[in-house]
């Protein structure tokens, strides 16, 4: 697993790279706190185009930083899922309340 981040105007942009399962997700998170916190977002925004695979250690990553980013005023946008992890997001009941955008401006 690899994650680029960039900050855009008021997003902090995070690209997810791989796999996020049990031995990705740990390091994942403290990269993604530690930039919500140097950044102050309006908006976190997790790319997630180039994610294959996610098991519920990835689900509770998504949830975590959701709540962390409700917390701080944030917003949470997953950006692109791929079809594997979109399915698994509606099989977790979660695709409800978190903002999925297929494509910019577009959301499910």
């Amino acid at each position: 697993m690899k994650a680029t981040t960039a900050n855009c105007g008021e997003d902090l942009v995070v690209r997810v790279l791989g796999d996020v399962d049990h031995h990705t997700s740990l390091g994942l998170r403290e990269e993604i706190d530690r930039q919500m916190t140097a950044a102050a977002p309006r908006r976190l925004v997790l790319d997630l185009s180039g994610t294959e695979f996610m098991d519920s250690s990835g689900l509770g990553l998504i949830l975590g930083r959701y709540r962390k980013a409700r917390e701080a005023g944030c917003e949470l946008v997953l950006l692109r899922p791929t079809p594997a992890i979109l399915r698994i997001l509606r099989l977790a009941g979660v695709d409800g309340m978190l903002t999925i955008r297929q494509e910019k401006g577009e959301e499910s």
